[in-house]
């Protein structure tokens, strides 16, 4: 193995040309469906990785856009030619590549530019004859020997001869010393098509990683991107989800963008932070509120991002006058943080991550308990617990039961005493004493019998605190 190929780290490309399975390899090397699998020709366009393991083996996989012959400017080849650069440039990072091909179409022209492709950057290649679903095609497989690497008949779909295709590949990826590898912050980047998601990432890693047009839905995929700032232990790691614009599920019309929005929305539920990338040109629109009503759903830190600002500021507008009614537009939100960026100009880019890191922290931070039964109490004061029938709430102990998000446990005689109102208001006094800037607070209720037990615990905990 050279110098080269040693640097280059643990990752592991397919390339192909379209509609040959290369997504279906991907799904069956990671273990899972991630990559979109359809019959309609470049569902994939962007590079997609994940981490994945084969057989206690760690490495980076990533799935390419099918490469085409370009004969023109239309709107479609200058989608094409980005999936072109994004392929060349999975090539040149990765440390071996698997060549997908069709057995039932056989060597096409297009595979023989790949495969030259490939041998110009000298890396080493394995080739996938896919859709060999009986032994009896195997035979066919033979002609993709004129290719000039080693080939294997394989299946995707039916999982046939790719331990075979993996055990010729593996040996090709750097050995690496045992680490300790630090869980990366998952970052999804959410909003509606054209609000410029892309571009923001693009803009924080500072190449063209993902692709930007203005047509769209040129997004598709969620596609994870590794990303660090700094160096050594104080290094922090990130994986950027750039995920397809999130439309309306009623004016979707085809299989894979309701599949593109199942994707977009899975994401969500496994990120850590999650980024809501607005056009302030447009303000927060009734799709932007539905976003954001998904993120409170599925209980995830949040950052607001009014992305474009740079053609705001054109036209007059300003921070100061543009915050207090995003705010009045989306009330349910007023918790998290807005930051105003131009992935154009680079404005507050940069910014933003230290605003995500802050997020990230306050969901998962420990509040003491004493202090926390304090802040309940002096809350109680200003404003009287409900009552009804008779009956007025009281709270007899309060403590944290979880973060991420952060769940709050109030101990009180009646939980039905409780109002929505007065639950928001127990919240907002939370926020008041600890901050808890972008992160959902949870605050749950249990009946008890027994005051003097937590009166106890409560002066027990503020001893401790």
């Amino acid at each position: 193995m050279s110098e080269t190929q040693r640097d280059k780290g643990r990752i592991l490309a397919i390339v192909g040309r379209p509609n040959v399975g290369k997504s279906a390899v991907f799904n069956r090397i990671a273990g899972r469906r991630i990559a979109i699998v359809h019959d309609q020709s470049g569902v994939t366009r962007d590079r997609l990785m994940r981490e994945v393991c084969w057989r206690d083996q760690h490495f980076t996989l990533i799935d390419t856009g099918g490469v085409t012959v370009l004969d023109g400017e239309s709107e479609s080849d200058l989608i094409e030619s980005n999936i072109r650069v994004q392929v060349d440039l999975a090539i040149q990072d990765a440390a071996a590549v698997i060549l997908v091909t069709d057995v039932q179409q056989g060597v096409h022209p297009m595979d023989e530019e790949v495969a030259s492709i490939i041998r110009r950057q000298g890396v080493p290649c394995v080739v996938a004859v896919n859709k060999c679903d009986q032994p009896v095609l195997d035979g066919d497989a033979e002609e993709f020997a004129r290719l000039g690497f080693a080939y294997f008949p394989v299946a995707a779909q039916h999982n046939r001869g790719v331990g075979d295709l993996m055990d010729e590949v593996m040996p090709s990826l750097p050995q690496i010393e045992n680490t300790t590898v630090t869980e990366p912050l998952k970052v999804a980047v959410v909003g509606r098509p054209n609000a410029g998601k892309s571009s923001y990432i693009n803009r924080l890693l500072r190449s063209e990683r993902v692709i930007v047009s203005e047509v769209a839905g040129t997004t598709r995929d969620s596609i994870a991107v590794p990303f660090t700032i700094g160096r050594g232990d104080q290094a922090r790691h990130y994986t950027l989800i750039d995920t397809a614009g999130m439309r309306h599920k009623h004016k979707i019309d085809n299989s894979v963008e309701r599949f593109s929005l199942f994707r977009a929305e899975e994401s969500v539920k496994e990120a850590d932070v999650v980024v809501l990338v607005m056009d302030p040109e447009l303000g927060p629109t009734s799709r932007d509120k539905h976003i954001a009503e998904l993120i409170l759903k599925e209980e995830k830190g949040c950052v607001m991002i009014m992305n474009k600002w740079d053609l705001a500021v054109e036209k007059g507008m300003t921070q100061t006058q543009a915050e207090p009614v995003i705010r009045q537009m989306m009330p349910f939100m007023n918790f998290c943080p807005v930051v105003f960026t131009s992935t154009l100009k680079g404005l507050n880019v940069r910014r933003s991550i230290d605003v995500i890191d802050t997020v990230a922290a306050q969901t998962r931070i420990e509040l003491p308990t004493g202090l926390l039964n304090r802040t309940i109490s002096e809350a109680m004061q200003r404003v009287s617990a409900p009552r009804r029938g008779g009956k007025r709430l009281k709270v007899y102990y309060t403590v944290q039961i979880g973060k991420a998000p952060l769940r709050i446990r109030m101990f009180v005689n009646n939980p039905k005493l409780v109002t929505k109102q007065y639950k928001d208001f127990i919240i907002r006094a939370l926020r008041e004493r600890f901050g808890l800037e972008g992160a959902p607070v949870v605050l749950l209720l249990k009946a008890r019998q027994r005051p003097e037990l937590y009166e106890r615990l409560r002066k027990k905990g503020e001893k401790l605190s």
